[in-house]
C-alpha cells in the first residue's frame, strides 16, 4: 500500500496546477470554557447535624448565608469571567433563597445567585445570559428545601424588617445547575434543556430527597455545533455502598453515549482520582474503601465518578488532577481562607493554600482537545481576589490561617468568592456539521415527596388557623366578661 501511494505522487503533481496545494482540512475552532461552583453559602452538613430541630438547622444555614454575603462576593466571580472571557460557563450551586413571613403569604426571593451573577457580569464588562432556545433553558433546579411555616423559622431583623416588617421569616432554598453563554453567543444556541439522574439521595425520608441532574446546550461555535453539559454530582455517601456520585456518573455517560458531535462536560463531580481511599488521612470526608468499594489502585471505576468518566472515552482537560497544587476544594464554610481543621493535611499533601481534594473538572470527547487549562480561585490570600468579610468567626479563621501559611499578604477579613476553585480550559474543537437530536429528560416527579410536603404544609396551616381561632375565642370571652355588669 505504501508503494502505491508513493507512485501516485507524480500523477497528482501533473494534475494540480503549478504551485497549487492540496485541499486543507478545516481548522479547529478555539473555545474557552469555565466551570464554577458559586457555593450556596452554607455548610449543609452542619445544618443536617441539627435535625430534627428544623428551626435550629434553618437558622444555622441562614446565619452562614448572611456571613458569606453573595452580594459582596459576586463581583469577584463576575470579574473572573470578564478576565477569562469563556464562551460558556458551567455553573453549579445556582441557588435561590426564598422566605415568607407567615403561612398565609407567598414566598419572596431574597437572593437569586444566578440572576445576581449574570447582572454582575454585565457590570464587569463581559455580559452572560442563560443558554436558551425553543422555549427551553439550560437551568436545572436540582432540589429544594422549602420554606415551611413554623418549621424553617429564622431570625434576621436587618434583612426581614425592610421586606416583611418583622424580625423573623420562614426560609428555604432551591439549588441547581445552569449553563451561561457569553451574550454575543446568545443567538448561537441551537437547543437547550435539562436531564435528571435516576438515583437520588434521601436525607430526611420523603421531605428531603436530594435529586441531581445536568443542564445542557448545543451552541454553534464558528458554525460547528458543540454540546456543552454542566453537572453537580452528589457529595453524600454511605459506608459500604457505591457512592451516589459514581452511579450518577454512569447515568451521565449512558445518557450521552449516543452523542457524536463535539462534547464538553464540566462541573463539580465530588470525586478525586484517589477515591475511594483507605481510611485515614481523608480530611475532606471523601468516599472510603469497603467490601463494596475497594481502595483506589489506579483506574478502578467501580466506585469512582472520576474514573468512570476517564474510562468512558472522556479526557480530563486538566490541569493535572494528580498534582496536589491543582486541588480545588478545602476552603472554610465561611470562606475566610482554608478550613483550619483541614489545613495541616493540605500542607502535608503539598497544597500550600489549604485545598485537600480535586472535585472540579472539564471533560472532553469526540475530537475536542485541550490546549491549556488553569485554575482560578485556588490560592489564598490574593490581593484583589478577596472580599472584606466581617464576622468574628471569619476574622478569627482568616487570621489563624494566615499565621499558619505565613504568606506575608494582608489577610484579616479576606474572604474567598466561593469555597471551590474553578477550572478554565482552552479547547480546540474540530470543524464539523454533525448535530445530534436533543436530549430527553425521562425523569419523573417524586409524588411521595410532593404529597408529604403538601400534607406537612396543610397540617401547619390548619395548626396556625386553629391557634388563631383559639386566640379569637379567648379574646371574645375576655371582652364579654368585661361587658357584664
Amino acid at each position: 500500500m505504501r508503494a502505491r501511494a508513493w507512485a501516485l505522487i507524480p500523477v497528482v503533481a501533473a494534475i494540480l496546477p503549478l504551485g497549487a496545494a492540496a485541499p486543507a482540512q478545516a481548522a479547529d475552532t478555539d473555545v474557552v470554557v469555565m466551570t464554577r461552583n458559586l457555593y450556596l453559602g452554607a455548610d449543609v452538613a452542619e445544618a443536617l447535624s441539627l435535625i430534627p430541630d428544623m428551626s435550629a438547622a434553618a437558622q444555622s444555614l441562614w446565619d452562614q448565608v448572611a456571613a458569606t454575603d453573595f452580594t459582596a462576593r459576586v463581583p469577584l466571580l463576575a470579574q473572573e469571567a470578564a478576565d477569562a472571557k469563556p464562551a460558556v460557563i458551567g455553573i453549579q450551586e445556582a441557588t435561590r433563597w426564598e422566605c415568607t413571613p407567615s403561612a398565609t403569604q407567598g414566598t419572596t426571593v431574597v437572593y437569586d445567585f444566578t440572576t445576581q451573577f449574570l447582572a454582575a457580569t454585565a457590570e464587569a464588562g463581559t455580559p452572560y445570559v442563560l443558554a436558551s432556545a425553543g422555549g427551553a433553558t439550560a437551568e436545572n433546579p436540582s432540589f429544594t428545601i422549602p420554606a415551611i411555616p413554623l418549621v424553617t423559622k429564622v431570625t434576621d431583623p436587618e434583612t426581614f424588617q425592610p421586606l416583611f416588617g418583622s424580625d423573623t421569616a420562614y426560609c428555604g432554598f432551591t439549588i441547581g445547575d445552569a449553563l451561561a453563554v457569553r451574550a454575543d453567543l446568545a443567538g448561537s444556541v441551537l437547543a437547550a434543556g435539562t436531564v435528571e439522574y435516576g438515583r437520588s439521595t434521601p436525607i430526611v425520608p420523603l421531605l428531603l430527597d436530594v435529586v441531581r441532574g445536568y443542564a445542557w446546550a448545543d451552541v454553534a461555535m464558528d458554525g460547528t455545533p458543540v454540546r456543552f453539559v454542566t453537572t453537580h454530582l452528589e457529595a453524600v455517601w454511605s459506608a459500604g455502598s457505591v457512592p451516589a456520585a459514581a452511579d450518577q456518573a454512569r447515568q451521565l455517560v449512558d445518557g450521552l453515549a449516543g452523542v457524536s458531535m463535539p462534547l464538553v462536560v464540566m462541573g463539580d463531580f465530588n470525586s478525586d482520582p484517589r477515591d475511594p481511599r483507605t481510611p485515614g488521612d481523608n480530611p475532606g470526608g471523601q468516599p472510603e474503601s469497603s467490601d463494596a468499594c475497594p481502595a483506589q489502585s489506579g483506574r478502578d471505576a467501580t466506585c469512582s465518578a472520576y474514573w468512570t468518566m476517564a474510562s468512558s472515552g472522556y479526557t480530563d482537560a486538566g490541569p493535572d488532577a494528580t498534582d496536589p497544587r491543582n486541588l480545588t476544594w478545602g476552603a472554610s464554610a465561611l470562606l475566610a481562607g482554608p478550613d483550619l481543621e483541614r489545613l495541616p493535611a493540605a500542607q502535608r499533601m503539598g497544597n500550600p493554600w489549604g485545598m485537600t481534594d480535586r472535585l472540579d473538572y472539564v471533560w472532553t470527547r469526540n475530537g475536542v482537545t485541550a490546549t491549556s487549562a488553569s485554575l482560578v480561585g485556588n490560592e489564598w490570600p490574593v490581593e484583589g481576589a478577596t472580599w472584606a468579610c466581617t464576622t468574628t468567626a471569619q476574622l478569627d479563621n482568616a487570621d489563624a490561617a494566615a499565621r499558619a501559611l505565613d504568606t506575608g499578604v494582608p489577610s484579616s477579613g479576606a474572604c474567598l468568592p466561593t469555597d471551590h476553585a474553578g477550572v478554565v480550559a482552552a479547547l480546540a474543537v474540530p470543524s464539523s456539521s454533525a448535530r445530534d437530536a436533543a436530549l430527553v429528560d425521562r425523569s419523573g416527579v417524586n409524588w411521595g415527596r410532593v404529597i408529604a410536603i403538601a400534607v406537612l404544609v396543610g397540617v401547619v396551616v390548619l395548626l396556625v388557623a386553629g391557634i388563631r381561632s383559639l386566640r379569637r375565642r379567648r379574646r371574645r370571652r375576655r371582652e364579654s366578661a368585661h361587658q357584664e355588669p
